[in-house]
């Protein structure tokens, strides 16, 4: 029986603690209570929750589990969305605005809740995020939005220039602040993780399994796969976010997938690591095309930023990231590359989370926005208490119907115009 396709190389597939849990692609027709199709962080919380619940619940994953964004992303664990609080209030009310702020600002804890209840193996680490401003002008936006978190008695702290350096070990910032909420993982072990705590929990879970149609018959819903065996069900969840393709009209057409890029270094020497990321803090900087990075268990310092449209295809795709290590690390900028990847975000127009609900008995996730582990776990339980109960508070954001972006076809040109906007953007 065909396997699923192997995990491209990175930092992640080559130090993940432990194997991929023992799943088998779907061989024989299945009649379930809720199929979910996606096998990332929030097609397995969606799982593991409606099964702690008591729901039948199947999983379907294309590839191999963390095959798509959730086993390549950078492992920050970032609590809140693109939106300050008070932005939030501004789209959606006073009072549902301030609960959607709690939601979203508690992500995070969703994530190492999680870790602490299954037993998760992640070098999971809760150092706290840090967002250095960098530009002066900057400055007044991020102690702005570290005032507003404040107010709502979260976890934050402003920060100097002088107390910025000293935890960056990079002197080229300004002020900024620290969320003590954040933190990061090993992505591809915490989601084998989750995998292992789905299976502990009843929940079916089925690799090298694509669904290629989803049809209504007598009531249930019928998910056709490649190898033309079905799973019949009451519910569908779809959580396929940057690597979602044509199974749903319009879907596809309503996020823009776009490339973050990463490298690794080898493990950084004591008398140069000692200063680089103290106290085990993550970061990303307030730039439009922002740059981030963390440390891992072994040393090596790992830094991220925006990606070409294609996926890479040699070293040199990634020179811009070493031109950014420079640039915030010249003391490591000589340290040998171990690592070189990417992978696909889903962005949204609104640049917020969705939620759509096209047909009765189908759910849809999509929209992580480049914060996907707090948020992406955190929705996926969201959306398994809100199908469980119906009540609408259980969601921290409405639902919505599927806007495709306009003219998607011409998405190259979007992202280039988008690319050099934000460039000059950040110059300021």
């Amino acid at each position: 029986m065909t396997g699923p396709s192997p995990l491209p190389p990175s930092l992640w597939a080559a130090t993940a603690a432990e194997p991929a849990p023992e799943v088998t692609p779907l061989a024989d027709d299945r009649s379930t209570a809720v199929a979910v199709i996606g096998g990332g962080y929030a097609g397995l919380s969606a799982a593991l929750h409606l099964a702690e619940a008591g729901v039948e619940t199947t999983l379907l994953e294309a590839n191999e589990i963390g095959w798509g964004a959730s086993g390549r992303s950078g492992g920050q664990v970032i609590p809140g969305i693109k939106y300050d609080p008070d932005g939030m209030q501004s789209l959606f009310g006073a009072e549902a605005g301030v609960r959607a702020a709690h939601a979203f600002g508690g992500t995070a804890d969703h994530v190492f809740d999680l870790i602490d209840k299954h037993g998760i193996a992640c070098e999971a680490a809760r150092g706290g995020w840090l967002q250095p401003a960098h530009s002066k002008p900057a400055e007044a936006g991020a102690l702005a939005r570290c005032a507003q978190w404040q107010a709502l008695g979260a976890n934050v702290q402003p920060l100097s220039s002088a107390e910025v350096a000293e935890l960056l070990g990079s002197d080229v910032y300004h002020a900024g602040w620290i969320d003590r909420r954040g933190g990061s993982v090993q992505p591809l072990a915490y989601t084998r993780g989750l995998a292992r705590a789905c299976l502990a929990a009843g929940v079916s879970i089925h690799h090298a399994t694509r669904v290629t149609a989803l049809s209504q018959e007598a009531g249930r819903w019928r998910l056709t796969t490649a190898k033309g065996v079905s799973v019949h069900t009451d519910r569908v969840i779809v959580c396929t976010n940057g690597y979602t393709d044509d199974l749903l009209p319009g879907l596809r057409k309503s996020i823009i997938a776009a490339n973050s890029f990463q490298i690794a270094t080898a493990p950084l020497p004591p008398e140069l690591g000692g200063a680089i990321l103290k106290d085990g803090v993550v970061a990303s900087d307030t730039r439009k095309l922002l740059a981030y990075w963390r440390r891992d268990q072994a040393g090596r310092l790992i830094l991220g930023g925006r990606g070409t449209f294609n996926d890479p295809t040699s070293a040199d795709d990634f020179k811009h990231l070493n031109r950014m290590l420079a640039r915030i690390y010249p003391v490591a900028a000589e340290q040998p590359i171990e690592y070189r990847w990417g992978g696909r975000v889903a962005i949204t127009q609104d640049f917020l989370p969705h939620v759509h609900q096209p047909a009765d008995g189908l759910s849809i996730l999509i929209g992580c926005q480049g914060r996907g582990i707090g948020l992406q776990t955190a929705m996926g339980a969201w959306l398994a208490a809100y199908l469980a109960s119906g009540r609408a508070e259980d969601m921290p954001i409405p639902v919505t119907r599927i806007r495709q972006i306009p003219m998607h076809s011409l998405r190259r040109f979007y992202i280039s115009a988008m690319l050099a906007y934000y460039k000059m953007r950040d110059l300021v």
